[in-house]
């Protein structure tokens, strides 16, 4: 709550992994020990994936559903708690939400492969979550969706796009601004 006591307007730009890497680690689960972690939780889940992610969530670990939903959730409700409405000045005015390219597209291809994990469904949950608590307490608000980020530092996390060091050239560092959700491409960090 003590970061938005005061404010006029906040910017939230968590977001973890859409598929388990290091930067799932939490919940007394180190970086290292992930992968092991999601076999376990695949196994004993007879490979539903769904529920495997669920109960890496309950155990702690950052997944889409921790971070991605129960996370903006979280700030949502602080946001209730502490700012006033916007007839209250000077009050809470805007709200800015990172989320993801595809997330009105989840069911369709290639973001129903992005969201075997369920990465876009948070962030779907969480987008909502921001809609609603902006209608209810009178703030303005704005969803920004990038693609997938591409390019170093290459210790973060570890899958294809990392592995190869696969930047993007000069050419393709252009910025596309549209509205909805209709667009596709990737974000060079």
């Amino acid at each position: 709550d003590d970061a938005f006591s005061g404010a006029s307007a906040g910017i939230v730009c968590t977001g973890t992994t859409a598929f388990p890497t290091k930067a799932w680690a939490g919940g007394g689960v180190g970086p290292d020990d992930v992968s092991a972690k999601v076999l376990d939780a695949l196994w004993e889940n007879k490979f539903d994936v769904r529920e495997a992610v669920n109960s890496l969530t309950a155990a702690g670990l950052n997944t889409p559903d921790a971070v991605d939903a129960r996370g903006v959730q979280a700030v949502v409700e602080s946001l209730r708690r502490i700012a006033p409405g916007a007839n209250d000045a000077p009050g809470f005015k805007r709200l800015v939400l990172m989320s993801s390219l595809g997330v009105t597209r989840r069911e369709g291809f290639p973001f129903v492969v992005l969201n075997a994990a369920g990465v876009l469904d948070a962030k779907a949950y969480g987008e909502a979550a921001v809609r609603t608590a902006a209608q209810e307490q009178g703030f303005d608000w704005t969803v920004v969706r990038p693609g997938q980020l591409f390019g170093g530092p290459y210790d973060n996390n570890f899958y294809l796009g990392t592995l190869f060091q696969l930047d993007k050239d000069v050419s393709t560092r252009g910025v596309s601004v549209t509205l909805g959700d209709d667009v596709a491409g990737d974000t060079l960090r």
